[in-house]
């Protein structure tokens, strides 16, 4: 069993398609067929079953995934891990991040980061914050820069970086866009444009709300925070954002004793010795 197999498997696994995965790591659709075949001749077993276009992962091969994954996490930190002894920063850095913070947090520190460290290969990964945080937690990135979770979650580390403020707004439209203020009853009487109830943003709403013992009437959900911004435009309903997200069709809107914020930052495995690009990357954005 060598590593190149256990990658081609993975990449299939993950990809659902040889030429998706062939695609992934750079190599042919047959290189790929070929690497799998050879690790089902070692293992004596099939790990997919092959229908049409359609590629499925074997009980087998559903046993051996997170194991593939260990495996091959493993061998990068072993190889991270003797490179950095020189003091080098280089190699490649995969790292999480949200479309928003890609937008409104990262390109200044990208570019240091670049212009300092020509030599690192980065693969950044954009997604939800909390897939972000899992993905680190299960060893498919070293690092992940996102919204942080409000409660410490366990083999985690955490490290704040920014101060995300959160504000109440409105469309010009809206019947409160008017007020000088409103209170939190009058305000969740009428309907919400917000993130999913699964994301930390959310929570941080939900939390606030319920120590009141009032309850949200949302409208529509999605995790996209500028598509929740142009449906608070098109005065949908009211909506908790990033003060970022304020444009000139919008409101703040001030809530009675109520002022919400979130933290961004980096999130890594306790138990994962960071890359010299890794602690770089940190360093670029905590100088940002």
């Amino acid at each position: 069993m060598n590593i190149d197999s256990l990658q081609a498997f993975v990449a299939v696994a993950e990809c659902g398609s040889f030429s998706e995965a062939a695609g992934r790591i750079h190599l042919t659709q047959p290189a790929v067929s070929k690497r799998v075949q050879q690790l089902e001749r070692t293992l004596d077993q099939r790990l997919f079953d092959r229908i049409g276009r359609r590629v499925d992962l074997t009980e087998a091969g559903r046993a051996l995934l997170p194991r593939a994954r260990r495996l091959l996490n493993d061998a990068a930190e072993i190889r991270r891990a003797l490179a950095d002894l020189s003091g080098d920063v280089r190699g490649r850095l995969v790292m999480g991040t949200s479309h928003h913070i890609g937008l409104h947090r990262l390109p200044g520190p990208l570019k240091a980061f670049t212009q300092a460290h020509p030599g690192v290969e980065l693969d950044i990964r954009f997604m939800d914050s909390e897939a972000a945080c899992h993905a680190v937690e299960i060893g498919d990135l070293e690092l992940a820069i996102v919204t942080l979770p409000p409660n410490p979650m366990p083999r985690l580390q955490i490290r704040p970086i920014w101060e995300d403020p959160l504000v109440f707004m409105v469309s010009r439209d809206h019947p409160l866009a008017g007020r000088r203020r409103v209170s939190l009853e009058t305000l969740l009487e009428h309907p919400a444009v917000l993130p999913g109830s699964n994301t930390y943003t959310r929570g941080i709403l939900e939390r606030a709300v319920r120590a009141r013992g009032l309850a949200l009437r949302t409208g529509m959900e999605t995790n996209y925070l500028e598509t929740l911004r142009m449906l608070t435009e098109a005065n949908l309903g009211w909506s908790l954002l990033p003060a970022t997200q304020l444009t000139d069709q919008l409101v703040r809107l001030p809530v009675s004793g109520l002022k919400l914020s979130r933290r961004l930052g980096a999130v890594t495995h306790e138990q994962r010795s960071l890359s010299n690009a890794a602690r770089n990357m940190i360093a670029a954005c905590v100088e940002a």
